[in-house]
């Protein structure tokens, strides 16, 4: 008699299981570098390079996640030459009811708020800018595929601002915070947005050592041990 499936077997055969994923981008050099540095659990079962063709591509291939620019060709066309901006939507929009089940991760190179917001607003699950690693990517398309949302550290905010708090909602101010001082409070909303210490330093005109001697302040007097926590910790309180 032939042996019976074991259950827990054939449940850890579908974990390890690749997820599938399209690439969508009007860029070919760009496609084939982010194909080489996916790693070897993600399978790419489509590219595109507009809308139009995305769109079919996607329902034909049934991906489990969609990998998106922002600013796409619509396609099939004269007109199609000029990336549209909403391009990136109209793909979300076109394949969703198609396949209900496809999560969509927007990969571009703006981190412009009216960009961020739009694509979030039509469906997205997840937003990463083009200076993110092979790897970085990876465990992005991993957790949306899992159906968590990602986003680049700096793009919170704008996520945060759009959706996380109700009309009229301000950020409260704790007695934690009311221990930081002015100064403090400003390299603590640039750390927890993801900026680096060099960035920190010229957009407020100080020195890495300075900027260094803040963000010690700020960890002590909150009792945080790392950035990681302290942008939790703003995050919580929306002061991203």
């Amino acid at each position: 008699m032939p042996a019976a499936r074991h259950p827990l077997r054939r449940r850890s055969a579908v974990a390890d299981a690749p997820v599938r994923v399209v690439i969508v981008d009007d860029h070919s050099i760009f496609r084939s570098g982010l194909r080489a540095d996916l790693d070897a659990s993600i399978d790419v079962v489509g590219e595109a390079a507009d809308a139009a063709s995305a769109i079919e591509i996607i329902g034909a291939t049934r991906p489990d996640v969609v990998l998106l620019d922002v600013h796409l060709p619509a396609g099939r066309g004269a007109a199609s030459t000029a990336p549209d901006a909403g391009g990136g939507e109209s793909v979300i929009r076109g394949a969703a009811p198609v396949v209900p089940a496809t999560r969509f991760l927007a990969l571009s190179v703006s981190d412009a708020a009216e960009d961020v917001v739009r694509v979030i607003r039509a469906g997205a699950r997840g937003y990463i800018t083009k200076g993110s690693s092979g790897a970085e990517v990876s465990r992005a398309v991993h957790a949306v595929a899992e159906g968590d949302a990602v986003f680049s550290p700096r793009l919170a905010g704008f996520v945060l601002d759009a959706f996380g708090a109700a009309v009229g909602e301000t950020a409260a101010t704790s007695d934690e915070l009311d221990r930081l001082s002015a100064r403090e409070q400003e390299v603590m909303r640039l750390i927890a947005r993801g900026y680096a210490y060099k960035e920190v330093a010229a957009e407020l005109f100080i020195s890495m050592k300075t900027v260094e001697s803040h963000v010690s302040a700020v960890l002590r007097k909150l009792q945080l041990s790392s950035r990681y926590e302290l942008t939790a910790w703003a995050s919580e309180r929306r002061l991203l």
